[in-house]
């Protein structure tokens, strides 16, 4: 630690001869005059380090034990700045440096959020952005906390947010919006009516009363489940209570059958590139775009775009907000081509069962596909006969009778 603290405060290292070289460093020790580093280099020689200010101390001590000193050397921060006395250039340069880093921290180059899950980072920092907390904003003026309630109100999914500037870095603090449960709508009353036509496999009745049975086949828009209840009157008794309507709930699962059908021409227009082709350079620097060299405008009525882009290497966790991008602009022409049938017709198929997978959503399942195949007029059509189990039950409300009815009941 004492090394430490001599060399900000500047050592010089001495070197004392005389007879009595042992009553040279009593002296010194009993004016307090601080040393280290005593090394004894024999005939009367030893060797110490003494901080830079009390180098003037030890020519009294030396005088009265007879000993001559030199001077070794110096060292320390002291020594080491002396040497830019005279160069002003470097105390210049020094002096921006430090001055540029100053600014530097005070402007924001780095926005992170943290917290986040159903809310996409790219729409918080694009909010943050239009409030004025995006890399190149100057720090000190942010209002911080009328930024946080105005996210707030713009980002709906959010309940609570802090926004912390650590010099060049904005630290975005988030927490999403707990969702309220699910709320179990009584009203209005109604039956579940089958949505497609199917052979029922399983029943779960919730509310209400059903007359189904499992292997009985129904058609679509039948009455699954009704809303319709009958209350039974007290044992013994002859009369019943009576209706009562409520709100059919429940989930009945069947074996449906499904067809759909697509086509697609054998014959086809492909880009055929003819060697045209230009490049456009910009420079993103703190968020803002500078095109260089070239103007913007493209001289080609069709063309594909192609972009390469480079940022300089992060600085420890700190990605510089400093990009540079090219964008190679390559001129085309559409030219007929003959479709591989084979591929057409494994492409259609693809995406007829992916559009059968949407159709019975999550919990259906398809159980057996067959598939049928025509090329009509250099048009290949593709259809798909599939087995699925699904749920195909849907509430219906009772319709609101008309007034005369009303009137009448």
């Amino acid at each position: 630690m004492r090394r430490i603290v001599g060399w900000f405060r500047g050592a010089v290292e001495v070197e004392a001869a005389g007879p009595f070289p042992e009553r040279f460093l009593n002296l010194c020790g009993r004016q307090r005059v601080p040393f280290w580093g005593v090394e004894w280099r024999g005939g009367g020689t030893v060797r110490l380090t003494v901080p830079r200010r009390a180098r003037r101390r030890l020519d009294g001590p030396a005088e009265r034990a007879g000993c001559s000193l030199t001077t070794l050397g110096e060292s320390g921060l002291p020594v080491f700045l002396g040497r830019f006395r005279r160069r002003y250039a470097l105390l210049a340069g020094l002096a921006l440096s430090m001055l540029a880093v100053m600014l530097m921290t005070a402007f924001v180059l780095v926005v992170d959020v943290e917290g986040n899950d159903t809310v996409s980072t790219a729409e918080i920092l694009t909010v943050l952005s239009r409030l004025g907390v995006r890399p190149g904003a100057f720090g000190p003026p942010l209002d911080v906390d009328a930024v946080e309630q105005r996210a707030l109100m713009e980002l709906e999914g959010l309940s609570w947010m802090s926004i912390n500037l650590h010099g060049a870095r904005a630290e975005v603090l988030v927490r999403e919006r707990a969702e309220p449960p699910e709320m179990v709508e009584e009203a209005p009353y109604g039956d579940i009516v089958a949505e497609v036509p199917g052979v029922i496999e399983r029943l779960e009745v919730l509310a209400g009363e059903t007359d189904r049975t499992v292997g009985e086949p129904v058609a679509a828009g039948d009455v699954l489940i009704r809303g319709n209840v009958l209350l039974e009157g007290p044992q013994y008794s002859e009369h019943d209570v009576g209706w009562r309507q409520v709100r059919a709930r429940g989930r009945v699962w069947a074996s449906t059958w499904r067809e759909l059908t697509a086509e697609i021409p054998l014959t086809a227009a492909v880009k055929s590139y003819d060697g045209a082709e230009t490049t456009r350079w910009s420079l993103t620097v703190l968020g803002r775009r500078m095109d260089l060299l070239e103007k913007s405008w493209i001289p080609y009525p069709r063309y594909d775009k192609i972009g390469d882009t480079w940022s300089l290497p992060p600085v420890g966790e700190w990605s510089l907000p400093v990009t540079l991008s090219r964008i190679r602009i390559r001129s085309y022409r559409t030219v007929p081509a003959r479709i591989d049938p084979s591929a057409a017709l494994a492409m259609l198929e693809e995406r007829l069962e992916a559009a059968l997978r949407a159709q019975l959503g999550e919990e259906g399942s398809i159980v057996q596909t067959a598939y049928t195949s025509a090329v009509t007029d250099d048009v290949l059509t593709v259809g798909i006969q599939a087995e699925c189990r699904e749920e195909i039950g849907r509430f219906v409300p009772f319709e609101a009778p008309e007034e005369g009815d009303r009137t009448n009941s």
